[in-house]
């Protein structure tokens, strides 16, 4: 360290000098002074980088890989206490404390911006970062990345329930199954569940038939087909002993599927057939007569328990039994059982409730539960996973001469009842499979 001239030269700490690094520091060079006296009695110099100072001679005087010089300051007459170097930057003197503690801030608070912008942000270490938390964090980010937008799985959904390319499909049962939707309470979703399953069915490389057994011909109207007076229809059949393909039409835009329709004259049928012979088994005979090769007969019952229900029980093998999840509904399941154990006594030993569907569930209130533990404790495995929620698009599909399925395929209404009838097309395979009722 080289001493100013005029110094003590028992300088202690009261050196002023400023060092250039060598190193890795070359080029910087820093002032320090802890209250020192140069040989003209200045004061003040801090620690602080000084932006290329006049330098003197260097003396040989070298520690380590630092060398050190001398600097003369330049005293301004006019202002006195106020010391300028090389680069005219002022540094005030201890004759204004007020100035040099606004200066001391200013540089800290500069010091402190550029310490933040320089310091980078901090990394976890890899080993912190467990498997189970690396597999959470990529599917945190990845599924709300590749997550389909609602608009484009609605109508994901609508290809896989029209089916227009006949990819997919539903296993067919190895014999024909006939199924009668009955319920002796009005209004629970039979027509609308027989017509919708039975389009699910169709789409998807099943053979179904629809028979309305119904004077009020609401399955004729779901399905679009003409069922006004004069029209061929289940009357004929059952009165007089016409063969089921002779009142058979195809039903429009659904290749797969046929239907029987009802007319107005089938309201005075139960009447006269109180006096013809084996009236109970009517239909039973006309679908054995038909030489149509059909994988589903669904019949759709009147809401009551007279002949026209009685025949469908006996041409049946299988009961569909929708229930509206409310309480009404339940009071009428426990006649219907009774009539299908007298059916299943007398006339039809392989009658046997398959299915029970639960329909117009209604999510909101509590008595919807409420019904749905009650029936699914009473009938168990019979009762499908399906539930049929409220859904106004099912109400609104029958005023175009529709199914919810073909009116909006993407609704929910048509995705409960497209998976009731997958449900109950592999369970009919599992069934034949393990030697059940197929």
């Amino acid at each position: 360290m080289v001493r100013d001239s005029g110094d003590n030269p028992d300088y202690g700490d009261a050196s002023s000098h400023v060092s250039r690094e060598t190193g890795a520091n070359a080029g910087t060079e820093y002032r320090t002074d802890a209250g020192a006296r140069s040989a003209d009695g200045i004061e003040g110099w801090g620690v602080r980088p000084v932006p290329q100072p006049r330098l003197e001679q260097p003396v040989g005087t070298t520690r380590g890989a630092t060398v050190e010089f001398h600097v003369s300051g330049q005293v301004d007459r006019a202002n006195t206490g106020t010391v300028y170097g090389r680069g005219g930057k002022p540094v005030v003197s201890k004759a204004d404390p007020q100035s040099a503690a606004d200066e001391a801030k200013a540089e800290t608070r500069a010091d402190m911006r550029s310490e933040r912008r320089s310091t980078p942000s901090p990394r976890p270490h890899p080993s912190v970062v467990t498997a189970d938390t690396e597999g959470a964090m990529t599917d945190a980010y990845v599924s709300r990345e590749t997550e389909d937008p609602p608009l484009a799985q609605e109508a994901k959904r609508a290809v896989e329930i029209l089916n227009p390319s006949g990819e997919i499909t539903m296993p067919r049962p190895p014999r024909r199954r006939t199924m009668c939707v009955a319920n002796q309470k009005g209004g629970v979703g039979k027509t609308t569940t027989a017509v919708n399953i039975a389009v699910a069915l169709a789409l998807h490389g099943n053979r179904v038939l629809v028979i309305d057994l119904d004077p009020q011909g609401n399955a004729s109207t779901g399905l679009n087909v003409p069922h006004h007076s004069g029209v061929p229809d289940v009357y004929d059949c059952l009165i007089d002993g016409a063969p089921l393909d002779a009142v058979t039409q195809q039903v429009e835009g659904i290749p797969n599927l046929w239907a029987v329709p009802a007319t107005i004259d089938l309201a005075g049928a139960e009447i006269e057939l109180v006096s013809v012979v084996a009236r109970e088994s009517r239909l039973k005979r006309a679908i054995e007569a038909g030489g149509s090769n059909y994988d589903y007969i669904f019949i759709d019952c009147p809401p009551s328990l007279g002949l026209l229900t009685v025949n469908a029980l006996v041409a049946a093998e299988e009961v569909l039994i929708p229930i509206q999840c409310e309480y009404y509904a339940l009071e009428g399941v426990q006649a219907l059982t009774n009539n299908i154990e007298l059916v299943r006594s007398h006339l039809n030993p392989k009658l046997d409730i398959s299915t029970v569907l639960l329909t117009m569930y209604d999510r909101r209130t509590r008595l919807a539960d409420l019904v749905e533990q009650d029936v699914r404790n009473h009938f168990g495995d019979k009762c499908l996973n399906a539930v049929i929620p409220r859904n106004v698009r099912v109400s609104e599909a029958p005023s175009y001469s529709q199914s919810v399925m073909t009116y909006d395929p993407g609704s929910r209404g048509a995705v409960s009842y497209f998976e009731a009838a997958q449900e109950i097309a592999l369970r009919g395979a599992h069934d034949a499979q393990v030697g059940g009722v197929a």
